[in-house]
């Protein structure tokens, strides 16, 4: 369900030559380029121009600073600003102008970077990316990036299984929405050069064609996840070693998350997730959190076990992507969560996640 369009266009997770700048995550096929497109979530990425200022100046203040530098990363480029002891930072850099990761050495977020942009960008390190706000010349592009990309998350758009699950008439309506809330957010942006806004509207344009080109097609495949459909089993290893099923688990409700240790969103639900475990502690549901990170990727798995203090039951797929469970539900886009009945058969083959209030509405109506 992927393309490739000639166009200054790029998705919003990057790979630099190896340093991946993970926003939101999707499954890669082998023969597609390092720089890529997933026409579900496209933004746009300007053509290389050649500024009067040949150089990006970047600075900016992070509160609760407790690291020596930041990082800019970008193709083929990597700088490391140096972080004063107050929190401050400045520097200049060349750039190729398009997207760039910025790393904190515990999260990342992205930038839009130009040659000639003048840019300060402020944040807390104890809640970053959230709390990044720009400024000065290059602010307004940012700014409008960072809520399309909320968008995104929100609307859960990299999920779109779950639009191509829908029957035709809400899945028609559900994408007129998409489209003019899309438009609306492109006309109501202050700032933004021509040649932005033309780039924009071909990639909401190429999304929505992509949504509808492949709406009967995935319709199809998506038939045998529906609400009461006996669900894809699983058996993976625990932190422990112990193998885990689904077979093992029936007589309950199982909420499955499907997630990883590089992706950022999946990361942002985890409070979420473990205040759920604890409100509906010995009752008659399991929280499994279905890690598909690489093998070779193990020990940064049990890592973060530890390190957050992860609940439920914690396993690890067998071949990432690849694997059974994962290519049963067809789900190429993550964090997902699925949740199935005390017999083993689907309530919702893509639940609202812990974050949405939803959530709680759904298990309260179950008899658990």
């Amino acid at each position: 369900m992927t393309q490739n369009f000639n166009v200054c266009l790029t998705s919003v997770t990057l790979n630099f030559t190896g340093k991946n700048i993970h926003l939101y995550r999707f499954k890669k096929k082998k023969k597609m380029k390092k720089l890529f497109m997933i026409m579900a979530l496209v933004v746009f990425m300007a053509c290389n121009t050649e500024p009067n200022n040949p150089f990006v100046t970047l600075q900016g203040n992070i509160e609760n600073a407790e690291l020596d530098s930041i990082v800019i990363l970008g193709r083929n480029f990597e700088k490391h600003i140096k972080v004063n002891d107050d929190g401050s930072f400045k520097d200049t850099l060349k750039v190729t102008d398009g997207f760039h990761g910025i790393n904190t050495g515990k999260s990342q977020s992205f930038l839009y970077l130009k040659n000639g942009y003048d840019m300060t960008v402020n944040f807390d390190m104890n809640n970053f990316p959230e709390s990044i706000e720009f400024g000065g010349n290059g602010s307004e592009t940012n700014k409008y990036l960072t809520t399309k990309l909320q968008f995104i998350e929100d609307e859960n758009i990299s999920n779109y299984s779950a639009f191509f699950e829908m029957e035709k008439a809400p899945f028609d309506a559900k994408i007129t929405d998409l489209k003019q809330r899309m438009d609306d957010m492109l006309k109501n942006a202050k700032g933004l050069d021509s040649a932005v806004v033309k780039m924009e509207k071909d990639a909401n344009n190429k999304m929505i064609i992509f949504f509808q080109d492949n709406y009967e097609k995935e319709h199809q495949k998506l038939i045998g996840l529906r609400k009461g459909d006996p669900s894809p089993g699983f058996s993976y290893p625990d932190q422990n070693g112990k193998n885990v099923s689904l077979e093992d688990l029936k007589g309950k409700y199982v909420y499955i998350d499907v997630w990883a240790t590089w992706c950022g969103p999946c990361k942002r639900e985890i409070p979420y997730l473990k205040e759920m475990d604890e409100e509906y502690k010995g009752k008659n549901i399991a929280f499994v959190s279905l890690s598909i990170d690489k093998m070779e990727n193990k020990d940064k798995w049990l890592k973060m076990i530890e390190d957050e203090d992860l609940r439920g039951i914690q396993v690890l797929a067998d071949h990432d992507w690849s694997s059974d469970f994962v290519t049963a539900y067809n789900i190429e886009g993550i964090p997902r969560f699925i949740l199935i009945d005390q017999e083993g058969n689907i309530v919702n083959s893509n639940a609202p996640r812990p974050s949405d209030p939803n959530l709680k509405e759904v298990l309260n109506t179950l008899e658990l």
